[in-house]
C-alpha cells in the first residue's frame, strides 16, 4: 500500500475572509461558497487545498480548540515566477489589509522571499528564484 499526501486543510475562523485572501494569491475558488462549512478545490497543478469552518471542526471533534495566537502547524508556500512578482504580490496583500509578517528580502539560499499571514494567522510564504 502506498500512502500519498492528498489535501492540505485549513481551519478558517472567517470563511469569507480566508477565501478572499487565497483568491488574491491566485487560487480559483468558486464564488458563492463563503457560507459553506467546507470548501475544497484542486489547483491547476493538482494541488488540493480545503478550508473547514471552526464550527465544522467543533461538530466533528467536541474538544477542538483554535491554536494559540502565534502558534501554527502548517505553512503554505506559493512560488512566483519572478522576484518582482514576490514584491508585487506581497504589496497587494498588504494593501488589501492582510498582515505582512516578513517583508520581501533576498534570502541566502537563492530566493526572493516574503512571509504574509492569512486572516486566521496561518503563515504564507511567497518566493521566486533570484
Amino acid at each position: 500500500m502506498a500512502v500519498q499526501p492528498a489535501v492540505i486543510a485549513i481551519v478558517a475562523k472567517d470563511m469569507a475572509a480566508s477565501l478572499a485572501f487565497y483568491r488574491l494569491l491566485g487560487l480559483d475558488i468558486p464564488e458563492g461558497v463563503e457560507n459553506e462549512p467546507h470548501v475544497d478545490i484542486t489547483a491547476a497543478n493538482g494541488y488540493r487545498i480545503a478550508w473547514d469552518s471552526e464550527e465544522l471542526m467543533r461538530s466533528i471533534y467536541s474538544d477542538w480548540t483554535a491554536p494559540a495566537p502565534g502558534g501554527q502547524r502548517v505553512t503554505l508556500t506559493f512560488q512566483c515566477d519572478t522576484p518582482a512578482e514576490v514584491d508585487e504580490l506581497y504589496a497587494r496583500l498588504e494593501a488589501a489589509g492582510y498582515p505582512g509578517h516578513m517583508a520581501p528580502w533576498d534570502a541566502f539560499w537563492g530566493h526572493r522571499y516574503a512571509v504574509t499571514a492569512d486572516p486566521d494567522g496561518t503563515l504564507v510564504d511567497l518566493f521566486a528564484s533570484l
